[in-house]
This record gives structure tokens, sequence and C-alpha cells, in this order.
């Protein structure tokens, strides 16, 4: 547990951000645990997957594989690697085949896909990484709300247009014209 003065700008100015690399040397040694994610400099622990969470993510991974264009795939739960962070987004869409990406993971994507359970404080900051990363487009599925917001048109850190809706209203993805979301039965019930 941090001590509270973390939380006091005195102290966080002082705080250290690591590099991607130094990021990966850490990971190599053992020095971090697997389910970390490297945001803006800093470690942060995943969020614990709950059955919802997974249920949905393995949903949409089988929907995008069967939905996707040639030349795209699907990456479910991978890093992306961006200047000072590499999240690992619950499904990413990216330009390529998966051995094109046998030595280094991608530098964008063109969709994101965060699953909010419990996480969307931290999802919501995730967004202005990917917008200043340039992925064209990023669907927050916010479970328990059965609400999916769609963000798009990124610049700089942030996305300038946000829809929302509710299920089971739907939405088309702005990238790949025909894809919508969200599928029958993501949601329970």
């Amino acid at each position: 547990m941090l001590a509270p003065e973390v939380d006091q700008p005195a102290f966080r100015a002082r705080i250290h951000p690591i590099g991607v690399e130094t990021y990966h040397r850490l990971g190599e040694i053992g020095h971090i645990g697997e389910r970390t994610e490297l945001i803006r400099g800093a470690i942060i622990d995943q969020m614990p997957r709950t059955p919802l969470h997974s249920s949905i993510v393995q949903l949409l991974h089988a929907h995008f594989v069967a939905s996707l264009p040639p030349g795209y795939h699907a990456r479910p739960e991978q890093p992306l690697t961006f200047a000072e962070s590499e999240p690992e987004p619950d499904l990413a869409v990216v330009k390529g085949a998966l051995p094109d990406y046998f030595t280094a993971h991608p530098s964008t994507a063109a969709l994101v896909i965060e699953v909010c359970v419990s996480s969307a404080a931290l999802d919501r900051i995730k967004l202005g990484v990917y917008a200043e990363a340039g992925v064209a487009e990023c669907w927050l599925i916010l479970a328990e709300e059965r609400v999916v917001e769609r963000h798009s048109e990124p610049q700089g850190t942030a996305y300038q247009r946000v829809e929302r809706i509710t299920f089971p209203a739907t939405l088309e993805s702005t990238v790949f014209p025909g894809l919508a979301l969200p599928p029958a039965g993501l949601f329970p019930g």
C-alpha cells in the first residue's frame, strides 16, 4: 500500500517515471509481476479479471476474428508499446499478420476495446494514452451499466467525439464500416 503522501503534488512532482526499456528489463529480472502495465512512466497493477470481464473479452474476440477485414487481426490482452506507456488493452485490432510482431509489439492500433467491470477510472486515463498514440477508435464497454462508449477522432491526448449507447442499441465502428458492437449476447440476461 502506498503512503498517503504519494497523492500530494509536492511528492508526486519528485517521482521518477521509468521508460519502456527499463520496464521490460524489470520484468525480465523478475522485479515486477506479469499482471502490470506501464502507463505514462508508472507501473500499474492490472485489475483482477472477473468472470464477467473474461467472458465479454472472449465474446468480443470471437466476434472480431469472424468480422475483421483481411490485413487486420485482433490481439486479446496483449501489449501495445508507445513512447512512455505499454498498456495491455482487453482487445486491440492491429494492421498486419501475427508474424509481423515476433520482434516488437505494435506501436499503435486501429481500434482498442477496454472492458470496464471495476476499472473504469483507470481505463478513462488510458484513453488519453491511446489518443496520443494515434489509436483511431477506442470502445469502453461499461459492463455493469450495459453501456458502450465509442471514442473517435483522436487529437493530442483526447478524443474529440464520444458517443454513448445503452444495450440493446448498437454503434458501428468508424474504422471498420459494417462492424457493429455489441454483438448479441454480449451482456448477461
